[in-house]
């Protein structure tokens, strides 16, 4: 009994920084970066919003397998994923304060790119503690608890923020700076609660060229690996839908069904998506378990095209939640089964390089997604 509360101790504690990663992002993305655009770029603001978040994005999909195989082969007593996730997380708070302290459009999209980069310093190494750290048979669980922190995050930003920036004098850096707090909190829960094992035990090391190392480092053998780059195919189809949605939302909100406060608008949709996946994330990581990862992940893809597809039609706020619940639901299932199955695929030594290479679905559907932002009328 002592072990089993133990294991899911660790697990918590292990997956307790994507609270943080979360709350940011989900802070920044739909509701602090676009009100706080408007500052500078009314007229544009689609435009510019979506080009800006393009160029971060494009940033996030190249560092995060890059960090992730350098922290493949970090030596450090601390272990191969910590230290990276320390230097990242250091950089955000520099620049989460540079830009909310910004006095121009180009300053305020230099300290956003220079976050992209930081934060995927850090995301890329941390992704591979869960194939590091938690047995096969237990990854379906670990995922699903990794999933329940992210949307906790998500309910959370919709709380915090959705309702400071939507409030009648928007306080940004009262925001940043709760954003701050939750970041170094969970950043440190998982430094210290995670026993990483030093990767400075004593090894046989080959000599290597300089390029024969970076060649070690970030060789990628995708042909080896068909059934994970399947998988990527068919997380960024599902992704791009719904960041395709979820980027401009706050401005259709504003625009085309003039609600009085779209932030809080956009707030209260994510509250809605986030609370109904938090009640199936976990579930579904261990159902994931016994039924396979495959069916329940055509189920979710199948049911979140039904209720993306539907807000098209919808212009009310109560058809607005009863969708948002009915795409949290399959989302929960969607993030959960379909993280575990990517650990399953990754080879364990090489997992902070393929779990980075996951990014190219996540942040290149995001990218893509914000390549629509000069057609939004």
């Amino acid at each position: 009994m002592e072990r089993s509360l133990r294991r899911r101790y660790n697990m918590f504690t292990l997956n307790a920084y994507w609270l943080g990663v979360s709350f940011m992002w989900n802070s920044l993305h739909p509701i602090v970066l676009p009100v706080l655009l408007l500052e500078f770029a009314e007229e544009t603001k689609n435009t510019a919003y979506g080009m800006l978040t393009f160029l971060g994005l494009l940033i996030a999909l190249v560092v995060q397998p890059l960090s992730g195989a350098l922290s493949d082969h970090t030596r450090h007593r601390w272990g191969r994923r910590r230290p990276w996730i320390l230097l990242g997380t250091l950089l955000d708070v520099v620049l989460l304060l540079a830009m909310v302290t910004a006095k121009s459009f180009w300053a305020l999209a230099a300290g956003y790119v220079l976050l992209q980069f930081s934060s995927n310093l850090a995301h890329g190494p941390a992704q591979g503690l869960i194939p590091d750290l938690v047995p096969e048979e237990k990854r379906g669980v670990a995922s699903g608890v990794k999933g329940l922190f992210e949307m906790t995050g998500i309910i959370c930003a919709a709380l915090v923020a959705g309702r400071i920036v939507g409030g009648a004098i928007p306080r940004y850096l009262l925001v940043v700076l709760i954003i701050v707090g939750v970041l170094l909190l969970s950043m440190t829960v998982t430094l210290l609660g995670v026993h990483e094992p030093s990767s400075l035990l004593p090894r046989k090391v080959a000599r290597h060229s300089l390029w024969g190392y970076f060649r070690e480092v970030f060789a990628v053998d995708l042909r080896g690996q068909r059934d994970y780059a399947r998988l990527l195919i068919s997380r960024f189809l599902v992704l791009l839908g719904v960041y395709a949605v979820q980027s401009f939302a706050l401005y259709y909100f504003r625009d085309a069904l003039q609600f009085a406060s779209p932030a809080r608008m956009m707030g209260d949709l994510m509250i809605a998506i986030g609370a109904s996946v938090t009640l199936t994330v976990y579930p579904a990581g261990l159902l994931s378990e016994r039924w396979g990862r495959k069916g329940l992940s055509l189920f979710a893809c199948a049911v979140a095209g039904v209720g993306m597809g539907a807000l098209a039609f919808t212009r009310s706020t109560t058809g607005l939640w009863v969708l948002g619940s009915l795409i949290g639901l399959s989302m929960g299932i969607f993030a959960s089964v379909n993280w575990a199955w990517a650990t399953d695929l990754v080879p364990v030594a090489e997992a902070g390089k393929y779990l980075g290479l996951s990014n190219l679905a996540t942040a290149g559907a995001a990218a893509a997604a914000r390549l629509f932002g000069p057609f939004m009328i």
